[in-house]
């Protein structure tokens, strides 16, 4: 069953995070995920949110997703990405 890994980001600094953006869609297709929305205009239909950055990633398992997520080289630009943003990362199950 596929699964999720949804992101909401809040960048405080823009330079710093291109690097994380330049080094991850390597790293998510070597885990066989892919981009399914990756940041773009958001349009709040009902409820409060923010204007942060929203991106969704599908991989074919959830064991793929963790790998990718637990994997050395998103360990690395993880840590980019925190330097240079504030995130929350929720890992959802499709539905079958």
């Amino acid at each position: 069953m596929a699964a999720y890994i949804i992101a909401n980001v809040s960048i405080s600094d823009e330079k710093e995070y291109s690097k994380y953006t330049a080094v991850t869609p390597g790293i998510i297709e070597k885990y066989n995920g892919e981009f399914v929305v990756r940041g773009g205009p958001v349009e709040t239909l009902e409820g409060r949110t923010s204007d942060a950055r929203w991106v969704v990633l599908k991989f074919e398992t959830e064991a793929q997703a963790r790998a990718f997520y637990e994997s050395p080289e998103y360990s690395a630009a993880k840590q980019i990405r925190q330097n240079a943003s504030d995130s929350q990362f929720l890992l959802l199950q499709g539905y079958s």
